[in-house]
């Protein structure tokens, strides 16, 4: 079956491809989709035949064929200034980006901090209007996203609130761990006074980083009261700080569960007269680059994040070309060391 252009000529289809490049029309469907789940050689001839033939697929014409949208959801929890002021976001966009760059795929954003936007991103994702999302900085009240996946393919950045949820795929790192290994350094420096910025606690990281240094402060010996929630935020590190160490003035270091709250700790202690490292040290957690950009470099916890957004994205693509993946995704972290600390 052949189609006509405007000026008359006979336009190329799939089938036409497909004979040039000597493979099926379901193969060439997968290489204009970027399926990876085709050869660089089987790649390498359809592009040629596509080249050869100037072959535009047409992208209505995919999403009818393959009952696809052809959108990836970006869905972020958060108010715009939360997600434009925070790095992390940044960092987990460019990977995703990176590997939606080389498919036929879209992403669109979706910031749905209110219940109002919150009720139209489902909304939107259960009327077929993407075929997978992808869910980063999820709170308590976000567990309904988790439902989606009886219908979408859903990745989450960062582990399930609910231990229950055995049914969601995600990519995280160990925030536990990496925290009680971050809180050992510290420990390990001869710090034994040590405070901690704790991140939300409605979240997994905020959850998980402070149980990581309730561990490594138990486990020490030594006394795991001084405690402050802050929100990831630079201002929240700011009022938080200023908490800590009106509640607890004999610190000698702050273990922070962000680099941008850490970035305000530092300011408040160096506002004080605090010396840092010297009086008090600090050490924040994401290696992002907020961490350079503080008055004193920061000594941090390091996440992968751009290789974490890569992985999520890949993740989702195996889904929607129907592999078979585990649901569980873990992360290298490691402690880099700066003058803060």
């Amino acid at each position: 079956m052949t189609a006509e252009s405007s000026s008359g000529r006979v336009a190329p289809t799939l089938e036409m491809v497909a004979e040039r490049a000597g493979v099926s029309r379901a193969t060439v469907s997968r290489v204009v989709n970027g399926s990876p789940r085709v050869s660089d050689d089987t790649v390498a001839a359809v592009t040629a035949a596509i080249e050869a033939l100037h072959y535009t697929p047409n992208r209505a014409a995919r999403s009818l064929a393959n009952r696809r949208s052809m959108a990836i959801a970006l869905v972020i929890p958060e108010d715009t200034s939360r997600f434009f002021g925070d790095p992390y976001f940044a960092a987990i966009v460019q990977g995703i980006s990176t590997v939606l760059d080389e498919t036929g795929y879209v992403l669109n954003l979706h910031l749905a901090s209110s219940s109002g936007s919150f009720d139209k991103t489902l909304a939107y994702l259960q009327g077929g209007n993407a075929d997978g999302a992808l869910v980063v900085s999820h709170h308590t009240g976000d567990h309904v996203l988790a439902q989606l996946g009886t219908s979408i393919p859903v990745v989450f950045g960062g582990r399930p609130l609910d231990p229950q949820a055995t049914t969601s795929y995600f990519v995280d790192v160990d925030n536990a761990l990496a925290a009680a290994a971050g809180t050992q350094y510290l420990i390990d420096q001869g710090r034994r006074r040590i405070g901690t910025i704790a991140g939300p606690d409605d979240m997994p990281a905020g959850i998980d980083r402070l149980a990581g240094w309730r561990t490594a402060m138990t486990d020490a010996g030594l006394a795991s009261d001084a405690i402050v929630h802050g929100d990831f935020s630079l201002a929240g590190g700011v009022h938080a700080a200023r908490e800590l160490l009106d509640a607890h003035p004999g610190l000698d270091a702050i273990f922070v569960a962000s680099d941008l709250m850490a970035m305000g700790a530092v300011s408040v202690l160096r506002e004080r007269g605090i010396a840092v490292p010297e009086q008090v040290a600090v050490m924040g957690f994401d290696d992002s680059p907020a961490a350079l950009a503080s008055e004193i470099p920061l000594t941090t916890v390091r996440q992968p994040s751009v290789e974490q957004g890569e992985r999520m994205a890949r993740i989702l693509l195996g889904l929607l070309d129907g592999e078979t993946l585990p649901r569980r995704h873990i992360m290298p972290t490691e402690i880099v060391v700066r003058a803060s600390a």
